[in-house]
């Protein structure tokens, strides 16, 4: 955890930004995998996370803004506990902990909650997004669901975002632990790429030194000699050469904080002709973007800078043709480039994604395309000092994609679908590293990880 005054300071920010009433943040409880003591790894709710610290089942927390009062809701453990899982902390030093002497036992949470709707006070809370979660609060509420849900705050969801998209020392500090972490997560995976190989084995490895070094994978791992699947958790073909090999991962710190890192290499080491085409316009969109980003500017305007230099490398190489500009504004380019160019990272690796995409990635300076390609943009708006964004473009051969397009039609002007269809075998190439928003441009989180043609062939050697 971080010192109590950081916890303390962040609920009265976060009271300053609320007009009144009170704010209940539920923790998470464990999960069962088959039967009630065999669980799922526990992972806490992000929110709690940021404004409590404890990352344990059993607890709650709540913000009371009219009172200026904080109190943790929870628990002490029973020696049936103690047995199996050995001595905890009280709650009342728990409470200090997260820089409030208040606690509430569970039993009375209820009670308190119901009494401050009785008494017509503001109660706050933030999108459920799990089932059991909706089940507990009918019980705290004492009411159904589809009343318990009037309690989602627009006004809350709001002023969290504006809270946790500005990353501070300690959490910058926290998140680059993590893509340290994904450093030798990704070299690994490198050096393991050779033919014969299967998938599920270097999946493993990967996973395992994020357990070993840090904490869990951040996401499942994405790992597939079939990267045209953008998000591919099948780990069972075996390498051959010739094929390139997409890994998609990073891990969460002990404190939840993330990375999300993509490198794409070629099986057994070296980039053939072909391979190496493809792979430097993503490199060169990768760089050119990264070179861009400052306060200021919208990630829209990165994600369009990504798409034309993609655009004018599949027209160098004939696959696209035509006005590149215009290619991108109608979005024909999305045919080879069908996703965003990034997203907020922290706590979550989809930053505060469970609060709403359109609450954290635009707003009423920006709103969401729904153009195809452009409209899975996550983070459109306007970038500030202690943003931390992934770089994440890619260029892709999808077969039933290119099939339809082609069935329609659709673009003649702009792609050159003969040379298409013989890029079909091909796969896909992301590249992707962790970029933090500083106030006079940007900095690249982490160790830097191999992602030139030399570096990745040189580190694949060893």
């Amino acid at each position: 955890m971080f010192n109590p005054q950081v916890y303390s300071a962040r609920r009265e920010q976060l009271r300053s930004l609320l007009s009144g009433g009170l704010v209940f943040l539920p923790g998470n409880d464990e999960a069962s995998m088959n039967y009630p003591a065999n669980t799922y790894h526990y992972r806490q709710d992000s929110d709690f996370l940021y404004y409590f610290g404890h990352n344990h089942d059993g607890l709650s927390g709540i913000i009371d803004v009219d009172e200026s009062k904080d109190i943790l809701v929870g628990d002490d453990v029973t020696m049936d506990d103690i047995i199996w899982m050995g001595e905890q902390p009280k709650m009342k030093d728990q409470a200090l902990e997260c820089g409030t002497g208040n606690i509430l036992s569970k039993s009375k949470l209820g009670e308190y909650i119901q009494d401050a709707i009785r008494k017509g006070r503001k109660v706050h809370i933030l999108p459920p997004y799990r089932g059991d979660r909706w089940l507990s609060l009918e019980g705290i509420f004492g009411m159904k669901h589809a009343e318990v849900k009037k309690y989602v705050s627009e006004e809350l969801i709001k002023a969290v975002v504006k809270m946790r998209e500005i990353k501070d020392a300690g959490e910058i500090a926290e998140i680059e632990k993590a893509v340290d972490v994904a450093w030798l997560m990704h070299t690994t995976s490198m050096k393991m790429a050779m033919p014969g190989v299967v998938e599920q084995e270097i999946a493993g490895t990967v996973e395992g030194i994020a357990l070993s070094h840090a904490g869990p994978v951040s996401f499942p791992v994405i790992l597939s000699v079939d990267g045209q699947t953008l998000h591919n958790h099948h780990h069972g073909n075996k390498l051959e050469l010739g094929r390139m090999m997409v890994t998609d991962a990073g891990c969460e710190t002990q404190m939840c904080y993330c990375s999300d890192i993509t490198r794409t290499v070629p099986v057994g080491g070296k980039f053939n002709q072909r391979q190496k085409d493809i792979y430097e316009i993503v490199l060169k969109a990768n760089v050119d973007t990264i070179a861009a980003i400052k306060p200021g500017i919208f990630y829209k305007d990165m994600h369009l800078l990504a798409a034309r230099t993609i655009a004018q490398g599949l027209k160098d190489l004939g696959i696209m043709k035509g006005d590149v500009d215009e290619a991108v504004r109608q979005g024909a380019h999305a045919l080879f480039f069908p996703h965003g160019l990034g997203h907020a990272m922290g706590l979550d690796v989809h930053d505060m994604e469970g609060l709403g995409e359109n609450y954290v990635g635009y707003n009423e300076e920006i709103q969401r395309s729904d153009q195809f390609g452009l409209a899975f943009l996550r983070f459109g708006k306007r970038l500030k000092p202690g943003f931390v964004m992934t770089d994440e473009p890619g260029c892709y051969f999808i077969p039933a994609l290119i099939d339809m397009w082609k069935s329609e039609g659709k673009f003649t002007e702009f792609i050159n679908y003969d040379m298409a269809e013989t890029y079909k075998d091909f796969g896909g190439i992301r590249i992707e590293d962790d970029i933090l928003v500083t106030e006079d441009g940007h900095r690249v989180l982490g160790k830097p990880i191999p992602k030139t043609v030399a570096e990745i062939e040189d580190t694949m050697k060893k």
